[in-house]
């Protein structure tokens, strides 16, 4: 067969693995949107050109023969490959559609995530936003997520990870609380205070601290209070209400610290091991991303770089 014959035969192929798995005539032909004569006259021409029978004949069904089903394993990604690349092509003309499924933190996801949507969906109107809040971490592939929104300092390696915003972890309380029990000067003086902390494991709480500004040793503390909670929304709440000294992340602080509502203690040591240094929007690797997913990240990505974005 010459090469002007085996590009005549491509569509040949794929009429074939269609006829392979509809395991009849009649449901290919309905599949492609052709007649059952059609397809007959297509798998006729093929083996014609290979010189080769492709498929057996019965009197209620087909199936491929060894050779048929060889050929239709052996170009199957090739056409997987087109099509994947045809709707990219097709997205970049097309407004984003279609559905995006992420999961998120809680508290992030209250805070800075769920307030950017309205405006999001104003902009893409055919995209369908499902948001699961959750604190456990989810695989996104076995769970059928498009994306996740992770605080986190680390990201697998298997993913890919777009930055939307660096974070810092902030140790904080009320001016009311530290008038009655005055301000800690270094971490040491956080024992002798009322700690509200993250709840990770029933092991005794300590917080850790490296210095910012100066080269030297991390210094954990033991620390003990009377609330822990794995939610930093929970944390906040009750450090907003005088009652001790937290570690939170600046999106759950930041707003109450500008206002005066709470004051940052500490700024020359840096906490270290409670929070993630960073906000990420990740997903598995993939050659193929839908517009839809890609116009939302961008999006988000645009909010991070704002005083009120993620």
């Amino acid at each position: 067969m010459n090469e002007y014959k085996k590009e005549m035969m491509w569509s040949h192929i794929y009429w074939l693995s269609m006829l392979g798995s509809a395991g009849s005539y009649t449901a290919a032909a309905k599949r492609l949107g052709v007649s059952k004569g059609a397809v007959s006259q297509r798998i006729a021409e093929l083996e014609q050109a290979s010189g080769i029978a492709l498929v057996q004949r019965t009197t209620r069904s087909v199936r491929l023969t060894d050779a048929g089903q060889a050929l239709v394993d052996n170009t199957r990604h090739a056409y997987a490959s087109i099509e994947q690349g045809f709707d990219s092509i097709r997205d970049l003309a097309q407004m984003p559609r279609g559905a995006v499924r992420v999961t998120a933190p809680v508290a992030l996801g209250r805070q800075k995530i769920i307030p950017l949507i309205g405006q999001f969906l104003e902009e893409c109107p055919e995209v369908r936003i499902e948001i699961e809040l959750s604190d456990h971490v989810s695989s996104l592939a076995q769970e059928g997520f498009d994306l996740a929104i992770r605080h986190t300092s680390t990201v697998p390696e298997t993913h890919v990870a777009w930055l939307l915003r660096p974070s810092e972890t902030l140790l904080v309380a009320t001016p009311a609380y530290l008038a009655r029990h005055g301000k800690p000067r270094k971490p040491e003086d956080l024992s002798r205070h009322n700690c509200l902390y993250y709840l990770r494991s029933a092991a005794s709480p300590a917080w850790s601290f490296a210095p910012l500004r100066r080269k030297g040793d991390r210094q954990s503390v033991a620390i003990k209070g009377n609330f822990c909670a794995n939610n930093s929304e929970a944390l906040r709440e009750v450090v907003m209400a005088n009652q001790g000294i937290a570690l939170l992340p600046d999106f759950s602080a930041g707003e109450d610290l500008q206002a005066g509502r709470l004051v940052q203690l500490l700024p020359q040591w840096k906490p270290v091991g409670v929070f993630g240094d960073a906000i990420y929007a990740i997903r598995p690797y993939s050659a193929y991303v839908p517009r839809a997913v890609t116009a939302f990240v961008q999006y988000l990505k645009a909010k991070g770089q704002t005083p009120n974005g993620v």
